[in-house]
């Protein structure tokens, strides 16, 4: 086997493999001899077709498939030799492949880029320094009081958290519009679930009573129709009701899957559960930080092989979302352009992490792994199950272990980097934006 390898642009390689001709011809000829044992023929007994009918007849299509399997197998042999690294399938192109030549054939494919890490010391963390106070327990526990909150019906004037049962009727410029009328509609005020200022100017309203307003869409409204246009509403309240919060005693704390132990035990598992997702929370603000430092400081080619595997991934993905949402017969193909900026960065992270964890010669660390399992599991009633479940699970395993890898390696990062502490509270790290 003869093999030139010739660089064509950027990551794509070219190599030219000659096989010399016997070996390919061997090949042919045992293949064909194998197909005349079992070939039935018209006017031939099984087993014995003349070798020249068998060559006429399959000739062709046995040494293209010959041709096939020795480009590949020979292509394997090729890259181990020229310790070449493809990054993606090859495409093969026979140049010469006749009776009594040598097999030539083109494989063109690309390769992995080189990486050479720089500016780690120059990445910069800010992390957040919080813990679960006294306060953001009690906070807590009213969101799971009003989960889990009833109604009463009253003849009060309604107020913000009350629910209004209301028939309503829109109009813009005098005209009905589709989607603007309801009958016996469950309006919680508070919950902003309309338009703005719907809800605003009903407040205060009573069963019983009616009332005519105007609202102005938002330019951004999903209907093309009524964007940005002032519409009348008329309200009719047929019932309000206010919210029933429960007391927080045994039976509120049953509702959890606490047996024993009442409100203490409650609060207990809460601000443990509070405490994992606080961390959790800083940990991939941490993650986000260090992989954005890291993209910022390393530029690299990237095989366009793994960003179509990417879009693909991604692809998929998105199907299976819109899945349960969608007739899949009527489900359009979703274009590679909606994805390939995504897909280009997960493939950008994704070589630079490896390079990290290359350099350093990390392996995976399976108290590492076992402590995710146990965080991801800690969030079931039965969190003993969901363990070994995970370390039955192959694949699940696995991805357990890519994950805890990774994790690692951010880990090296941060070492390197530049990590400021700064003071926060749960509120700051869990909503944000105040939401």
């Amino acid at each position: 086997m003869q093999v030139s390898v010739e660089t064509t642009k950027g990551l794509e390689r070219r190599l030219t493999i000659s096989v010399p001709a016997e070996k390919v011809d061997v090949e042919v000829k045992n293949r064909l001899r194998q197909i005349s044992k079992t070939q039935r023929i018209n006017g031939f007994r099984p087993g014995k077709v003349p070798p020249s009918v068998i060559q006429k007849r399959y000739g062709a299509s046995v040494r293209q498939e010959i041709a096939g399997e020795v480009m590949q197998r020979n292509f394997v042999e090729a890259i181990i030799a020229e310790k070449i690294n493809p990054a993606g399938r090859p495409q093969f192109v026979a140049k010469s492949n006749e009776d009594g030549k040598d097999l030539e054939f083109e494989a063109t494919f690309e390769i992995y880029p080189e990486v050479t890490l720089n500016g780690l010391d120059k990445i910069k963390v800010e992390r957040a320094a919080a813990e679960v106070t006294d306060k953001d327990l009690e906070e807590m526990f009213v969101t799971l009081q009003n989960q889990h909150k009833t109604w009463k019906e009253n003849k009060r004037k309604s107020k913000k958290g009350d629910k209004l049962t209301i028939n309503f009727l829109g109009r813009v410029d005098g005209e009905e519009f589709e989607g603007g009328k309801a009958d016996n509609f469950e309006l919680e005020l508070g919950a902003s679930r309309m338009i703005p200022g719907f809800e605003k100017d009903i407040i205060g309203m009573k069963a019983g009573e009616e009332k005519t307003i105007t609202v102005t869409f938002p330019e951004d409204y999903h209907a093309e129709n009524l964007k940005g246009k002032d519409a009348e509403f008329d309200i009719s309240v047929l019932k309000t009701e206010g919210p029933v919060l429960p007391e927080i005693d045994e039976e509120f704390a049953k509702l959890f899957g606490i047996e024993e132990g009442g409100v203490e035990a409650l609060r207990e598992e809460v601000r443990k559960n509070m405490t994992r997702e606080l961390n959790q929370a800083i940990k991939a603000k941490v993650k986000e930080q260090v992989i954005e430092g890291l993209l910022e400081a390393n530029d690299i080619d990237l095989p366009s092989a793994l960003i179509a595997q990417e879009v693909d991934v991604l692809r998929q993905q998105a199907m299976q979302r819109f899945a349960g949402q969608m007739d899949p017969k009527n489900m359009p193909e979703l274009p590679a352009d909606m994805f390939e900026e995504q897909a280009k960065r997960r493939v950008k992270v994704g070589l630079l992490l490896g390079e990290v964890i290359k350099v350093n010669e990390l392996k995976v660390d399976e108290a590492k792994v076992n402590e995710l399992i146990e965080t991801a599991a800690s969030a079931y009633e039965d969190p003993q199950e969901v363990i070994e479940y995970y370390k039955t699970n192959q694949e699940l395993n696995q991805q357990m272990q890519n994950v805890a890898l990774e994790e690692q390696a951010v880990d090296v990062l941060v070492k390197s980097a530049k990590v400021k502490d700064k003071k926060a509270s749960f509120k700051d790290i869990m909503n944000p934006e105040g939401k």
